[in-house]
């Protein structure tokens, strides 16, 4: 390998909105994410409360289809 090519490589933190953090190795010093495995619906199997409506919601409210 060639010297003074690659990146740095550090020792990170990767911490996510939920309060998990994991411990990794990253060229990356700080690493933060909204959502990671431990608060996933598809890895926690748990149903989350959408506040806004979708797509065909508002489709359905715009021209008064029911």
């Amino acid at each position: 390998m060639k010297d003074g090519i690659h990146p740095e490589y550090h020792e990170t933190v990767i911490k996510c909105a939920c309060g998990n953090e994991v411990k990794t190795r990253s060229t990356l010093k700080d690493v933060k994410v909204e959502i990671c495995s431990a608060c996933h619906p598809f890895y926690t199997k748990e149903q989350r409360l959408v506040t806004t409506t979708g797509r065909v919601e508002k489709f359905k409210k715009k021209y008064n289809i029911k």
